[in-house]
């Protein structure tokens, strides 16, 4: 028995998106969104698919942060204060 294909939405449920394919539907979202005939019964759609996009986004840079912030403690070995308290 074959699966059924999945459709769009499930490929990038926020859970499942990196940040580049998050960046990358923002801009096409955007695009659609500047132009001069946007579908206003879309329009809401599109807005809260943004919203979501934008949490993915900044929750991937913020567990980037993070791990850089854990590499650079590491290199500065242990018992270092962490970088933002440094200076």
């Amino acid at each position: 028995m074959n699966d059924p294909a999945p459709t769009d939405r499930d490929q990038s449920a926020p859970d499942k998106l990196g940040y580049a394919n998050a960046l990358s539907e923002l801009s096409q979202i955007l695009h659609e969104l500047e132009a001069s005939d946007v579908d206003v019964d879309k329009l809401a759609d599109h807005v809260a698919r943004a919203t979501e996009l934008i949490a993915v986004c900044r929750d991937r840079i913020g567990a980037a942060r993070l791990r850089i912030d854990e590499v650079i403690a590491d290199l500065d070995g242990p018992g270092s204060p962490p970088p933002d308290v440094r200076d």
